[in-house]
């Protein structure tokens, strides 16, 4: 029987999601602890990869179990066990071939700036105290949504075969104190969303323009694009599954 893990985690302490040799994830965690609990080696697949420092407020993972669980019960347990960083949203029974990662219909993320010094986000959004011409970045923000070739925002040597992405969500909201910005796509390249921000930062000090930023793209080379922004400003926000996944 396939089940799916909904969680959430503070990406800071994890040198991303995915099992690492030399470096504790996400991942390695939540593996032995559902190992020690079920009494069994499980190993999970996650709906993507985070890198390090990324933090997730929904993400998903799927396991395999021959028998079948208490999930109320096992939630419980696992949130109990968990450090205080990694949080079990919930646990369901879907169908033996439903996948977390290539079954996932779109995924969404925000990047956080603040631009006056916060204490309580210095570990939670990038403080980036230039004045930005937001109504600029945002332009350039919808330029994005038509093109489907990042190429140009997507980590070099990589094991990819397309770059490919469908977009249907890039703005800029100033919620509060905190500058968010939204983005949605079928799928992301590594990177890809802080590539962006980085490219759309240069666009709202005036270094580059909305034609640049079209340049860019076209131009599908990495050393165009704008520097990556760091990682914990980042947050991967939703991921979403066709119902068809869940078994009846």
């Amino acid at each position: 029987m396939r089940y799916f893990l909904e969680l959430s985690y503070n990406g800071r302490h994890y040198h991303g999601w995915q099992n690492q040799p030399n470096a504790i994830s996400v991942q390695e965690v939540l593996e032995n602890a559902l190992s020690i609990l079920l009494r069994k080696e499980i190993s999970i697949m996650g709906a993507g990869r985070t890198d390090s420092g990324v933090h997730a407020k929904q993400m998903y993972a799927h396991f395999d179990t021959e028998e079948e669980i208490n999930r109320v019960e096992l939630i419980y347990k696992l949130n109990s066990f968990l450090p205080t960083d990694i949080s079990i949203k919930d646990i369901f029974l879907v169908k033996d071939d439903a996948h977390t990662r290539f079954d996932a219909v779109a995924r969404s993320y925000e990047y956080w700036i603040v631009q006056e010094k916060n204490p309580f986000l210095t570990d939670y959004a990038y403080y980036f105290k230039t004045v930005l011409d937001i109504g600029a970045m945002n332009e350039a923000a919808a330029e994005l949504l038509n093109h489907k070739d990042f190429q140009c925002f997507s980590k070099s040597n990589t094991d990819v075969k397309t770059y490919l992405c469908d977009l249907k969500k890039a703005v800029w909201v100033q919620e509060k104190e905190t500058l968010v910005f939204h983005i949605t796509a079928d799928r992301f390249l590594r990177n890809m969303v802080r590539a962006i921000v980085g490219t759309l930062l240069d666009v709202g000090i005036g270094k580059s323009n909305l034609h640049d930023v079209k340049q860019i793209i076209e131009s599908k080379s990495r050393s165009k694009a704008g520097a990556s922004v760091p990682a914990h400003g980042l947050y991967l926000t939703e991921v979403t599954y066709p119902d068809t996944i869940q078994r009846n």
